[in-house]
């Protein structure tokens, strides 16, 4: 399993997003570097979002969700064309990282 993984619920429609472009990113300075990128399933998550033998160092981490087309698709017009979280690890195990998506708001919280 990859040690960062997410899933996106769309609690408007009441079902997973399908579609939508995640990056994950690390901090390099006064720059982010891109770790790994993924579109959600039809269960939205990523599959293999990170290789299973690949371990991230405890640090500060990005992960971005580009909302803007997966409204557009829905018909939608949302106010936030994405979703960029912040997070910090304090090991190397398993983080879960979802995004529970509206067109007006969102909320997160750390997964199992």
């Amino acid at each position: 399993m990859s040690q960062i993984t997410t899933h996106i619920l769309d609690t408007a429609a009441g079902k997973p997003a399908e579609g939508i472009r995640i990056v994950l990113e690390q901090p390099n300075g006064d720059k982010w570097e891109k770790i790994t990128e993924g579109i959600t399933n039809n269960d939205g998550r990523v599959a293999n979002f990170l290789p299973a033998d690949k371990v991230l160092p405890p640090a500060v981490y990005r992960i971005t969700f580009f909302t803007a087309d997966y409204h557009k698709k829905q018909g939608i017009k949302g106010f936030y064309p994405s979703v960029s979280i912040l997070f910090e690890t304090t090991d190397t195990s398993h983080y879960h990282v979802p995004l529970l998506l509206n067109p007006f708001g969102y909320s997160t919280y750390r997964g199992s």
